[in-house]
């Protein structure tokens, strides 16, 4: 158990490191673009991504989780995951290739067929690693995924400036997207060299897809659902618009995703390998979800309470319409860790046929959210995900209630002081900045130190618990 102990703390360590850092830069080489190429070429980019998505999705098909879940994997499942990857990833690219003009007929926007073309080589590159991540996700050795992250993501920025400055326009944003997946996947293969060396193998594909079809369609259904916002936007709306809505989703998703990456990518092999220890699997469980919690619900709130100021002095005021869209998303992303988590011990459990039953149930409310708030403009779409995110919330926590010791309201009294503390603390300080409106740059500073020293203050004296635990966890 040590030896697990310490692995967890270096994965927990390096993959701060790597999400924080990598996701650190291209949030603001991505505000700088946005202000230098303005809302329709993040439009347009917004309009592609659900079908790069979910061809991701069938290249995966789940096989990762599998093999990290499965404990007496070898060189046979290795290569028989890597010739399906690369088998399907060539597949998706030819539809998306022919299938591109369809999507510019679509939305009435004739540069589509091209981008979409370019960026689809995405699939195939990205294909070509995914064996050797899982490698390195499974001896939870984020030090290499961290230096080819890092590495990649510089030389991605570099490429995009450089066609940004010379008047590309939107390509500057496919140009980066593909330098970094090119870039990233000769870096994974410097650093894990590895060939497959066994033959496709019937059995081993049976046995693993058995478990990752389900997942395979849940994360489909999934993907769907959270690009969907795009293409009713992009079809309904001008490509302004789908860049307001895609800046907003993104700015407000990025911190909840990049703290939740970090945690989900090493708790899932940790939690794998207590799996057959119900008593400390439940104990980790717990502890993972209040430390969560008291982590990425007040960086949420604090986001959500300088978005006005921070809009006005980083994008200008042609993104001036996004700042009370990016307050009502934040409220609603800030429970993405606490899904993550209910979700990751689901797979755990070996439960794949639950986790797919779940997001079924889960997306079917989504719909109707959907059809009452699409009218209504995109203000209601917005409250309508934050909506659907709470009710997600009673849906997981119960189902996962039944596989371990950990009750519902257990798992609420662990998060709901945290999250109520960080609702009162924004009201305060919003009503606080819409009566005395000052200059944005004071608001924002003051606002965030005093959001941060608040809630920091609460929880040393009342909370000592949640203190203590996160203190032990960091030192």
């Amino acid at each position: 158990m040590t030896n697990l102990k310490k692995k967890t703390v270096s994965g927990l360590k390096w993959s701060a490191i790597e999400r924080i850092a990598t996701q650190g830069i291209q949030l603001v080489v991505m505000l700088i673009l946005g202000r230098m190429l303005g809302p329709e070429a993040f439009g347009l980019i917004g309009m592609l991504v659900i079908f790069i998505a979910i061809a991701q999705i069938f290249v995966d098909s789940g096989f990762g989780n599998a093999l990290i879940r499965k404990q007496d994997r070898d060189e046979k499942d290795f290569s028989t995951v890597f010739y399906c990857n690369i088998a399907v990833s060539v597949t998706c690219y030819l539809l998306i290739y022919f299938g591109a003009p369809y999507v510019s007929d679509f939305y009435n926007e004739p540069e589509l067929t091209s981008l979409l073309r370019v960026l689809g080589i995405n699939i195939i590159i990205n294909a070509i690693s995914l064996v050797q991540r899982t490698k390195l996700t499974i001896n939870m050795d984020f030090k290499r995924l961290t230096k080819a992250s890092l590495i990649s993501v510089f030389i991605s920025t570099l490429v995009a400036f450089s066609f940004a400055f010379c008047g590309f326009g939107v390509w500057a944003l496919i140009a980066q997207r593909l330098s970094s997946v090119f870039s990233n996947a000769i870096l994974i293969q410097i650093l894990v060299p590895w060939r497959p060396k066994e033959r496709f193998s019937k059995s081993s594909f049976d046995e693993l897809f058995g478990f990752s079809s389900k997942l395979l369609l849940t994360s489909l259904i999934d993907t769907i659902y959270k690009n969907i916002y795009q293409i009713i936007i992009g079809k309904l709306f001008s490509s302004a618009q789908v860049g307001f809505f895609t800046q907003a989703k993104t700015l407000s998703n990025t911190p909840a995703m990049t703290m939740t990456s970090i945690i989900q990518r090493v708790t899932y092999p940790m939690l794998s390998q207590m799996q057959n220890d119900t008593e400390k699997l439940d104990a980790a469980y717990l502890l993972t979800l209040r430390l969560s919690a008291a982590v990425i619900f007040p960086l949420m709130g604090a986001f959500a309470v300088v978005s006005g100021p921070f809009i006005n002095l980083v994008l200008g005021n042609e993104w001036i319409d996004i700042k009370r869209i990016i307050i009502i998303l934040c409220f609603g992303y800030m429970l993405h860790p606490i899904h993550a988590i209910n979700l990751n011990l689901l797979q755990v459990k070996g439960r794949s046929d639950l986790f797919l039953n779940l997001e079924v149930m889960k997306k079917l409310i989504t719909t109707i959210i959907l059809f009452i708030t699409v009218p209504i403009g995109i203000e209601a779409i917005c409250f309508g995900i934050m909506t659907q995110s709470y009710i997600s919330v009673f849906i997981n926590t119960y189902y996962t209630s039944k596989l371990s010791n950990i009750s519902t309201l257990k798992q609420f009294k662990n998060i709901f002081p945290i999250w109520l503390l960080v609702v009162i603390l924004f009201c305060i300080i919003h009503v606080f900045n819409i009566t005395y409106q000052n200059n944005d740059y004071y608001t924002l500073v003051l606002s965030l130190l005093s959001f941060i020293l608040c809630y920091f203050l609460v929880v040393y004296y009342f909370y000592k618990d949640i203190y203590n635990s996160f203190y032990n966890a960091l030192f």
